[in-house]
């Protein structure tokens, strides 16, 4: 007994455990770069997972092609983090649906990059703030960074039912022993 709480009182004093019970001065937008951090590693993986002569695929004649949503994702991502840092977006190659997995992918990963970049200096002043988004609406700061992270969610989402239908275990269903 006495070496447990001996080894209690080694853990609690310790810097490391101090550190992370330090609260953050940013605690929206650093949870916001934990998501990208998890979202970037995800999406850029399942985008890679899915063979390139399945980028035509759509489940139902309604649903995007998964280029589209490639696509989309690259866009809606370098859009949002331009809107939430205030940062001008990138001049990126022009993209279309109908574009090649390697440029998809490609267009893909430079619109996580860009968001590294652009989140890295944001922090929490100013959440309310507002900016137009979408049809010329006023957002605050607070909801673009909760949207952004919604769509990462709804976007992986749809990759992996993508790829399911496709036979293709999505990245964080693999149990990588």
């Amino acid at each position: 007994m006495k070496r447990i709480l001996s080894f209690a009182a080694i853990l609690l004093s310790s810097p490391l455990f101090l550190l992370a019970q330090t609260p953050s001065a940013n605690p929206v937008s650093d949870a916001l770069r934990d998501g990208l951090a998890r979202s970037s590693k995800n999406m850029v993986a399942a985008a890679e997972a899915m063979p390139a002569d399945k980028f035509e695929y759509h489940p139902t004649p309604a649903q995007m092609t998964f280029a589209h949503l490639t696509m989309h994702i690259a866009m809606s991502n370098t859009f949002m983090c331009s809107k939430i840092s205030g940062t001008p977006a990138p001049e990126g190659p022009k993209l279309s649906d109908t574009d090649g997995k390697d440029k998809l992918v490609a267009a893909l990963k430079s619109s996580f990059e860009y968001c590294s970049t652009a989140l890295a200096k944001v922090d929490d002043k100013g959440l309310s703030d507002t900016m137009t988004l979408f049809g010329g609406r006023s957002f605050t700061k607070a909801a673009a960074m909760m949207i952004l992270s919604d769509d990462w969610a709804d976007h992986y989402s749809a990759q992996a039912m993508y790829l399911r239908l496709n036979d293709v275990l999505p990245p964080t269903a693999q149990h990588k022993m």
